[in-house]
């Protein structure tokens, strides 16, 4: 598949609400699940530098992390549709943000079951943030079902980025988890 058709397809995949004429459609349901990792600045790095990362990555790691982030991103969201909050859940949303990126940075390669840990802990934060946020009146499992979907595309368009590049363009990933970790000092900071 060229470069030109995975970017078509995300722009489709990320913009429906592009469509609608005046607010008030995406406060439920599908629409609303997709809406929040694209919507916040801290998700969507963290979702894109997942892709970012796997693809450094060789074997089972390339397709293991990003199914760990949204596996348990889901168990998370189920949890806060529950009601259970994380002490310093946007700090460790800020955290995710700051590791990942420099994960990108630095090009890291650690132990398969490490990587999926640190990943796991961080899609709990992101996991149990999207659940607290569910809209009034929402569907939980439309909802469930955007936050997924959406997670899911951005780690695709993270690890296509890579996977697509020449090898020459590496420092430009590097450079964007750079970008990424200093934005998570900054969150953190804030």
């Amino acid at each position: 598949m060229s470069l030109k058709r995975i970017l078509g397809a995300m722009a489709l995949l990320l913009t429906p609400a592009i469509a609608f004429a005046h607010p008030g459609h995406g406060d439920n349901g599908l629409i609303a699940g997709i809406s929040h990792p694209i919507g916040g600045l801290d998700h969507l790095l963290a979702m894109v530098a997942v892709g970012l990362w796997a693809a450094q990555q060789k074997g089972a790691a390339r397709w293991a992390l990003p199914c760990t982030f949204v596996g348990t991103m889901l168990i998370g969201g189920l949890l806060g549709f529950e009601g259970l909050n994380l002490p310093a859940l946007e700090s460790g949303i800020a955290a995710s943000v700051l590791a990942l990126g420099l994960a990108v940075a630095l090009a890291v390669r650690p132990p398969l079951g490490l990587a999926m840990g640190a990943t796991a802990l961080f899609a709990l934060f992101h996991g149990v943030a999207h659940g607290l946020e569910l809209p009034d009146m929402s569907s939980p499992w439309a909802y469930a079902a955007g936050f997924v979907a959406a997670t899911a595309a951005l780690h695709a368009a993270g690890y296509a980025v890579v996977r697509v590049l020449p090898q020459a363009a590496a420092p430009l990933v590097r450079l964007a988890g750079a970008a990424s970790a200093a934005t998570g000092v900054w969150l953190l900071a804030g």
